[in-house]
């Protein structure tokens, strides 16, 4: 079912900032909390700093009627700079890849594109923008490609 959550970015306070949130709202994370080290090296990737490795890339946390927070450390190796404007997204997870296109395609117009729907290592079609108004979105589709 498709289902709209908030996308936090921190320097290096993820999984701190996540255990306050987690005792605030009495809540357990959904999953394991993915680390940087976790990300295959693949071509044109720079590699992940020692420093970088146990950074959050990935964690989830539900708080109330059914939303989710999720959150990743944005670690400056790798190109981030958070401030704040830049560290909330609004997150999308259509039921399949064709509207995720189509909301991709509408949200991104007059705006810019940050990375452009691709199928990602973790298994999910992904991308992300920032609309004409400044507002970031990003993209999961968990539709298998066809």
């Amino acid at each position: 079912m498709s289902q709209v959550s908030t996308y936090l970015n921190f320097t290096n306070k993820t999984e701190e900032a996540f255990n306050f949130y987690k005792l605030v709202f009495g809540s357990e994370f959904e999953g394991e909390i993915s680390r940087f080290r976790d990300i295959p090296s693949s071509a044109g990737m720079p590699p992940i700093t020692e420093a970088d490795k146990d950074l959050v890339m990935h964690i989830a946390l539900p708080i109330l009627g059914g939303h989710m927070i999720m959150g990743t450390d944005a670690p400056e190796s790798m190109g981030f700079k958070v401030v704040n404007g830049n560290n909330v997204y609004i997150n999308l997870q259509p039921d399949t890849r064709e509207e995720t296109q189509r909301l991709f395609k509408a949200l991104s117009a007059g705006g810019t594109v940050e990375q452009e729907l691709q199928d990602m290592f973790w298994g999910d079609y992904y991308g992300s923008c920032k609309d004409k108004f400044g507002v970031q979105w990003m993209f999961v589709c968990s539709e298998p490609k066809k």
